[in-house]
């Protein structure tokens, strides 16, 4: 990069610091119903549109367990968990388009409510980057995450 020194480039990739992806790759929706209520929704919106889930991750709970291994300061987490499932139809679409889409399947959603933060459940997904294929998943995973925080 002839004409600019380390320092430049340096502060031009800070720029590029993973705050601002962070916020683009993951949507969010808040609620004050309570986490069971929340996770119960969210596993059957999934269900009710004839979806599978292939697995429930209970990250909250693998947290709290390991915390004294880690040398943990404190609770994150009153409750967090995890589901992802795939679909036959929506994968294949999004596949069809582009075969290398296979790396954003399973999709995966989440649920928490955080220790500072208690009564306030946040419900999200990863969003895949928009493209042919992608954008018709990140419609489902935003229609499927809506369906949970309004509780139906």
């Amino acid at each position: 990069m002839r004409g600019y020194g380390l320092p430049a480039v340096l502060a031009a990739l800070v720029g590029l610091s993973t705050p601002v992806l962070a916020e683009e790759a993951v949507t969010t929706r808040e609620t004050g119903a309570p986490f069971a209520d929340v996770i119960a929704d969210l596993e059957d919106a999934v269900v009710n549109r004839g979806y599978k889930i292939d697995y429930h991750g209970h990250i909250g709970e693998m947290l709290k367990r390991t915390a004294g291994d880690v040398g943990a300061a404190g609770l994150l987490y009153r409750d967090a968990e995890f589901l992802q499932f795939c679909s036959a139809v929506v994968s294949r679409k999004a596949m069809e388009v582009d075969i290398g889409n296979i790396a954003f399947c399973p999709y995966v959603l989440f649920a928490y409510e955080a220790e500072a933060e208690p009564g306030k459940v946040v419900v999200g997904f990863r969003r895949l980057p928009s493209g042919p294929g992608r954008d018709d998943v990140n419609a489902l995973l935003e229609e499927i995450v809506e369906d949970a925080a309004e509780g139906f």
